[in-house]
């Protein structure tokens, strides 16, 4: 792995709402580009950002609302008055507080994020599956569901027109993410229309009042999965893009769908109807798009564009392509910066090799991702050899030797459908 050298840059303050995994990402980023160490704003931290050498942390109550949170980010402006100020988040429900308050954060952060009408009517699945539609672009079949006024004893869910089993997950992230209920789950693997009928019970139950989607099951292992990474500087210009083939994703059941290991790897074509529609829709920031490939046809179908850098967004940095510097270069320089393309290989993963090895059913994938081991090409985010905490390096450790437990238990074996 490899980045260029920035030095170290005293004026620079990241602020991060959030402490895991893919915080933690952010940053190391800004830690290994340019030297400072960033404040996770978050009420339980995990030890790998609270104990880190790139993170302090400033204490937000559990649930905050908008107006506790703004007045955090408020005072530490205050306090931190002469630094360069960038606030970053990774889940939607930070994206979405950053976009109702882009106006007065403003005033003094650097926002790297697309303003309310592209997260309301771009990053909501349903709007993104229009876009796509427009420009050619292949998604996979989907039915709507309103739930607005499932609280009417008449309200039914309409029918779904393609085979069973299905796909469900709500539309937007920041409305299912407000509503808690037993057994609730990212995305709903649904066997047979009874089972269907049996969540919209749950969901009207539980409040949920937003939109949900059933979409045909694409058939395929994780390994069909594919992410990209974009950054859209000021001027509308994809700056940054680069892509990885998901090799395995987490499956409890919170968690599923997050991907635990990727090869960072070039895909032409999937830039190219990225960039069409960051562009087509005047999009500003980080994107980070989830893509599948249909084994059936090769068909790429894109799923959503989430409004924020991404979970795994380290991938970009391991490959040699660390987003925060032309990030930095556009919002707080104000110089263009100069487009890059991640097209190197190597190996992220967040799991064990063992384990990572007994989900690749294809010999040539598993020879790949074998070699990348040998030659050292393989990093997880999580060790960073700048940290010296000995206490984080147990616990980092031991959640990593936990992965084999949580496979066995939800995962036991790859499968055609990845469930």
């Amino acid at each position: 792995m490899s980045n260029d050298e920035h030095g170290d840059r005293d004026d620079l303050l990241p602020v991060v709402l959030g402490g895991d995994i893919g915080v933690y990402g952010i940053g190391r980023s800004f830690h290994e580009a340019f030297g400072v160490r960033s404040i996770a704003v978050a009420s339980a931290p995990t030890e790998a950002v609270s104990r880190s050498v790139a993170f302090e942390t400033e204490h937000l109550p559990a649930h905050a609302d908008d107006v506790t949170v703004l007045e955090v980010l408020r005072r530490l402006a205050a306090t931190h008055r002469g630094r360069r100020m960038v606030l970053m988040a990774n889940h939607d429900v930070h994206s979405a507080f950053v976009a109702r308050h882009a106006e007065e954060l403003s005033q003094w952060y650097a926002l790297p994020f697309p303003d309310l009408d592209i997260v309301e009517h771009v990053t909501d699945k349903a709007a993104f599956a229009r876009v796509c539609d427009a420009l050619d672009v292949p998604t996979p079949a989907t039915v709507l569901v309103d739930l607005s006024t499932a609280e009417d004893p008449s309200w039914t869910a309409p029918e779904v027109p393609f085979d069973f089993p299905v796909v469900a997950k709500a539309a937007r992230g920041d409305a299912y993410d407000a509503v808690e209920f037993p057994g609730k789950r990212k995305i709903w693997f649904v066997e047979h229309p009874g089972e269907l009928q049996d969540l919209w019970t749950t969901l009207r139950d539980a409040g949920f009042r937003g939109t949900f989607l059933v979409q045909e099951l694409v058939p395929g292992d994780n390994t069909q999965m594919r992410s990209i990474t974009a950054y859209v500087d000021s001027t509308g210009r994809t700056s940054l893009v680069g892509s990885a083939r998901v090799l395995l994703e987490d499956h409890a059941p919170t968690m599923i769908g997050n991907p635990v290991a990727m090869i960072t790897e070039p895909f032409e074509q999937l830039w190219h109807d990225a960039r069409r529609i960051l562009e087509h829709t005047g999009y500003r920031g980080f994107a980070n798009f989830d893509v599948k490939v249909d084994p059936r046809d090769e068909r790429a179908l894109f799923f959503e564009v989430n409004p924020r850098i991404g979970r795994n967004n380290w991938y970009m940095t391991a490959g040699g392509r660390n987003p925060m510097v032309p990030m930095v270069a556009d919002l707080v320089d104000h110089r263009p910066p100069e487009p890059e393309e991640l097209r190197a290989e190597v190996l992220y993963s967040l799991v064990p090799d063992r384990l990572l090895l007994h989900y690749l059913r294809d010999p040539a994938l598993r020879e790949r991702v074998g070699g990348l081991i040998r030659s050292g090409r393989r990093f997880d985010p999580l060790e960073y050899p700048a940290e010296t905490d000995l206490h984080r390096r147990v616990v980092v450790a031991l959640q990593k030797a936990n992965q084999y437990r949580k496979f066995r238990r939800y995962y036991p074996e790859a499968t055609d459908r990845s469930f």
